[in-house]
C-alpha cells in the first residue's frame, strides 16, 4: 500500500469538507495508523498528548466515513482502504464537492480519479531539491508527556511563520510546560527553516561564548547536508517524523519568492555581528533555555547580572535587524529590553503559558488516582502547573493509595516537595517585592493596587514596580472583573508564604 496516495487522497477528502489541508497530527495519525502504530506511539511522535491526538483522530475518522460512505476507524481504516482498493486513485474535488473527472472508476460507490488533481496551494515539486534543516537540541530536555496546547502553538506558529516575529519570549513558572510547548514547537515548523539550535543558560554562559557556539553551528549550513540527516541531541540520533508524501522524509519546496541563499560569511566573523550575518543569510531558529540564569536574584525582574548586560543588546539588536529568522527566549522572568521592545515592534512578542486545564486529568490517569470527580479541584488549586501536579499526584498515590478526597481533607493546602521548587523563586526577590508578596498572600480576596496599601512601608513607586516585577516573573495573576483589574496568588504561593516567610 502506497502511504502516499493515501495521504493525498486523505487530504483531498478533509480538504473538500472544511476547506483545510491535513494538519501535522492529522497526518502523522493516518500514516501510524497504516504503520499499526498506537496513539501513544504517534502523541510521541508529535510532541502531544495520547488525548489530544485520540480526539483529532476521532474528529478525522467521522470525516472520513461520512466522505466515503463507510463506518471507518482508526481499528478498520487498512481492511477498508485495502478491500475497496481505493487507495491508488485521486478524488476529483471541485469546490465543497467530490465530482467525476476525466479517466474515472466506480469502485463499490467510490467515485474516483486516476488523474492527480491536487487541491489548491498542495505543493506540485514536494520532491525537490531543498536542503532538509539541519538540527541540533543537543541542550533540550527529554521529555516524555506532552499536552495539548493547540491555542498557544497556533499563537506561536502564527507569530513566526506568518507575521516573522523575531524575538519570542515564552514565560512561565518552573515546571509549566516552556521547553516542552517549544519541543512541539519545532515539530511543526521545522521544515520553514534550514538550521535549529537549542542552547540552555542554565550555567550562564559569557554571550562570548554562547555566540561563538553558535556561530561555530551556523557556519557548518554552508557544507552540503547528507540526505535525511539526524536531528541530534547530544549524540543521540532522533528520527523526526514524515511529512505528507509517505514514509520517507523529503523536504518541501523553496518558499514561494525565496532568492537563492548566498554562502555563509566566513567563521572568523565572530561577535554579535557574526550571528546577525548568520540570520541574514539563512533562515535560523535558535531557543535559549532557562534565560533567569543570567539575571540577577535580590532585584527586579529582568535586571542582568554582573558582566552580563550585554544579553540586552544581543536580544535588542535580534529584534531590531533586519532577518528571517527568529530567537525564542524561555525564562521565568521578562528581560527589560522586551517590555520596552513589545510596545515599539511588532518584531517582538511574548507568550505568557498558564497552566492546564482538562488535559492535566492526563497525569491523573497515568498516576493511577481515584475519585476523578475531585480531579478539577486538585487542578483548580495547583493552577494546573505539569510539575506541581505531577508532584502532588505522586504523593497522593504514595501515602493515600491515590484516595484524592483524602489528601484534600487536610485544613491548608499541602506543598510538599513544591517548596523546593517555589523557594528557587522566592530567593530571586528583591524586599520591595517580598512586602507586596506577604501583603498578598493574607488577603483573603483579589485586591485592587489603584492605591498604596497603608500598611506598607513603600513609596507609590516602589509600590507599582515591586507589582510589575512581580507580573514579569509570573508570581502575581491579574484577574478581571468587569472594568475592574485585581491581582492575587496562586494557593500554593500563598500557602508558601504563609508557611515559610511570614
Amino acid at each position: 500500500m502506497d502511504i502516499a496516495e493515501v495521504l493525498t487522497l486523505a487530504d483531498e477528502l478533509i480538504f473538500a469538507k472544511t476547506g483545510k489541508h491535513l494538519d501535522y497530527v492529522q497526518e502523522a495519525i493516518l500514516r501510524g495508523t497504516l504503520q499499526d502504530t498506537t496513539y501513544t506511539q504517534i502523541a510521541q511522535e508529535v510532541y502531544s498528548s495520547p488525548s489530544h491526538v485520540r480526539n483529532v483522530g476521532s474528529q478525522l475518522w467521522k470525516i472520513l466515513s461520512k466522505e466515503l460512505g463507510k463506518n471507518i476507524t482508526k481499528a478498520n481504516f487498512r481492511t477498508v482502504l485495502e478491500q475497496e482498493k481505493i487507495y491508488n486513485y485521486q478524488l476529483a474535488i471541485v469546490g465543497d464537492n467530490i465530482k467525476l473527472g476525466e479517466n474515472v472508476t466506480v469502485n463499490n460507490n467510490f467515485n474516483v480519479c486516476r488523474e492527480k488533481v491536487r487541491s489548491p496551494k498542495t505543493p506540485q515539486n514536494h520532491q525537490s531539491t531543498a536542503k532538509q534543516p539541519r538540527i541540533d537540541l543537543g541542550d533540550a530536555p527529554e521529555i516524555s508527556t506532552f499536552f495539548d496546547r493547540t491555542s498557544e502553538l497556533t499563537t506561536l506558529k502564527q507569530w513566526i511563520l506568518e507575521n516573522r516575529t523575531r524575538l519570542i519570549s515564552i514565560l512561565g513558572l518552573s515546571g509549566s510546560g516552556k521547553s516542552a510547548i517549544a519541543l512541539q514547537l519545532i515539530q511543526h515548523i521545522q521544515y520553514e527553516f534550514d538550521c535549529i539550535i537549542w542552547r540552555s543558560l542554565r550555567d550562564a554562559p559569557p554571550l562570548q561564548t554562547l555566540q561563538t557556539d553558535l556561530i561555530k553551528f551556523l557556519s557548518q549550513q554552508q557544507e552540503t547536508n547528507p540526505p535525511n540527516p539526524p536531528l541530534s541531541r547530544g549524540g543521540e540520533e532522533i528520527k523526526p517524523p514524515s511529512p505528507r508524501g509517505g514514509e520517507e522524509i523529503k523536504p518541501p519546496s523553496p518558499r514561494r519568492g525565496e532568492d537563492i541563499q548566498p554562502p555563509s560569511p566566513p567563521l572568523s566573523k565572530g561577535g554579535l555581528g557574526g550571528v546577525i550575518n548568520y540570520l541574514r543569510s539563512h533562515r535560523c531558529l535558535i531557543i535559549l533555555d532557562d534565560v533567569q540564569t543570567i539575571f540577577s536574584s535580590g532585584q527586579l525582574a529582568g535586571n542582568y547580572q554582573p558582566g552580563y548586560e550585554n544579553y540586552g543588546t544581543f536580544f535588542k539588536q535580534i529584534a531590531e535587524s533586519c532577518h528571517n529568522s527568529c530567537l525564542v527566549l524561555l525564562s521565568w522572568e521578562k528581560p527589560r529590553e522586551i517590555a520596552a521592545l513589545e510596545g515599539e515592534h511588532k518584531n517582538c512578542q511574548t507568550l505568557q503559558l498558564n497552566g492546564l486545564g482538562e488535559p492535566a486529568r492526563e497525569i491523573f490517569i497515568e498516576k493511577g488516582l481515584a475519585e476523578s470527580e475531585k480531579w478539577s479541584q486538585l487542578i483548580e488549586l495547583y493552577k494546573g502547573n505539569p510539575l506541581w501536579l505531577n508532584t502532588v499526584a505522586a504523593a497522593i498515590k504514595d501515602l493515600f493509595s491515590g484516595k484524592v478526597s483524602e489528601f484534600l481533607s487536610y485544613d491548608s493546602l499541602v506543598l510538599g516537595d513544591l517548596e523546593y521548587l517555589l523557594h528557587q523563586h522566592f530567593q530571586r526577590l528583591s524586599d520591595t517585592e517580598k512586602q507586596v508578596m506577604y501583603w498578598l498572600a493574607n488577603e483573603i480576596k483579589e485586591v485592587e493596587i489603584s492605591k498604596k496599601p497603608a500598611l506598607l512601608e513603600l513609596s507609590p513607586s516602589e509600590f507599582l514596580k515591586a507589582v510589575e516585577s512581580l507580573r514579569r516573573r509570573s508570581l502575581i495573576e491579574k484577574v478581571q472583573k468587569g472594568d475592574r483589574t485585581l491581582f492575587t496568588l496562586q494557593p500554593a504561593i500563598a500557602e508558601y508564604i504563609k508557611t515559610h516567610i511570614l
